[in-house]
C-alpha cells in the first residue's frame, strides 16, 4: 500500500457547516479522506462525528458546503444518485444492526436479494465466502440471539463486505467490546483492509484502537478539523486540545513533553 498523503482523495468536505437551531455542530469543516486508507475520526462526545457520517451517505444535508463522495456531490445530488452511491458504500453500524429474525445466513444475504439477481446457490456460496473471511465459518443457520457481541461485528461486516463496496463506514465498531473482543476486531479490521484494498472510515472513541488500526486521524473539536495526519502526527502534536484528548486514554505511548 502506499504511504498517506500518496492516493487520491475518495471523500472531500469542503467548507460545510450543520446547525439544529442554536447548536452548531460542524462549522466550515474541511477534510480529505484517501481512498484504499483507513481514516478515522475522533474527538469529544458531541462534536458532530455522527453528523459528518450521516452528511456523507445523504442522510442529512448541509446548511452550505460541498460534501464529494467517490465523484458524486452528496449536497447536490438527486435521490437517483444518492440511492446509486449507497449502493458503493458499506456499512458496520454501531450495534450490529442485524435482523433478529433472520439468520445469519440471511441477513448477509439481504442485500444481494434486495440489489441483484443473483440466484440462491450464488447467494449461499458468497455467504460462505465472506463467512470464512471474517472468521466464522458454519454459522449461517444461527440467529443474532445465539451470537456473542464479537460475533455480531463480525457478522454486520460480513453483510458489508458482500456487494464489494468501494466504501465501508464504522461507526464505533468496537462499542459495546471487552478488550480482548476489541482487540480482535481491530485486527480484523487491519486484515481485511490489506484483504479487500478499499476505504475504510472509522467514527471512534477507542483512542487505544485507532491508533491501531489507522493510516490517517482527523480529529473534529468545536465544529472544525483541530488535528489531522499519521497516528505518528497526533502523537506529537503541540496543540494542548490534542494532547490532553489522547492523554485521557490508558495504554496509549507517552506524548512529548512540551518544549520551554
Amino acid at each position: 500500500m502506499a504511504e498517506y498523503g500518496k492516493r487520491e482523495p475518495i471523500i472531500r468536505f469542503e467548507g460545510v457547516s450543520k446547525a439544529f437551531g442554536d447548536n452548531v455542530v460542524l462549522d466550515g469543516f474541511d477534510i480529505e479522506l484517501e481512498a484504499g486508507a483507513t481514516s478515522v475520526i475522533i474527538g469529544p462526545s458531541g462534536t458532530g462525528k455522527s453528523v459528518f457520517l450521516k452528511l456523507l451517505v445523504g442522510l442529512m444535508h448541509p446548511d452550505s458546503g460541498e460534501i464529494w463522495v467517490d465523484g458524486v456531490n452528496v449536497a447536490a445530488a438527486s435521490d437517483t444518485e444518492i440511492y446509486a452511491l449507497r449502493r458503493r458504500i458499506g456499512m458496520l453500524f454501531q450495534d450490529g444492526a442485524l435482523f433478529d429474525s433472520l439468520s445469519v445466513a440471511d441477513n448477509i444475504a439481504f442485500p444481494l436479494r434486495r440489489h441483484t439477481s443473483l440466484g440462491s446457490a450464488a447467494i449461499a456460496a458468497k455467504v460462505t465466502a465472506v463467512l470464512d473471511q471474517v472468521g466464522l465459518p458454519g454459522v449461517q443457520s444461527r440467529m443474532p440471539s445465539e451470537l456473542s457481541g464479537g460475533m455480531r461485528k463480525r457478522v454486520s461486516l460480513a453483510r458489508a463486505i458482500i456487494t464489494q463496496p468501494q466504501i465501508i463506514l464504522f461507526d464505533e465498531p468496537n462499542s459495546g467490546l471487552d478488550p480482548v473482543r476489541s482487540d480482535e476486531i481491530d485486527a480484523l479490521i487491519r486484515r481485511m483492509k490489506d484483504e479487500l484494498g478499499i476505504t475504510f472510515v472509522i467514527i471512534s472513541h477507542d483512542i487505544v484502537g485507532t491508533f491501531r488500526v489507522a493510516d490517517y486521524i482527523g480529529m473534529l473539536y468545536s465544529g472544525a478539523l483541530l488535528a489531522q495526519g499519521t497516528p505518528s502526527d497526533l502523537l506529537h502534536s503541540r496543540n494542548d486540545e490534542v494532547r490532553r484528548f489522547l492523554a485521557r486514554n490508558l495504554g496509549l505511548p507517552s506524548l512529548p513533553e512540551r518544549r520551554i
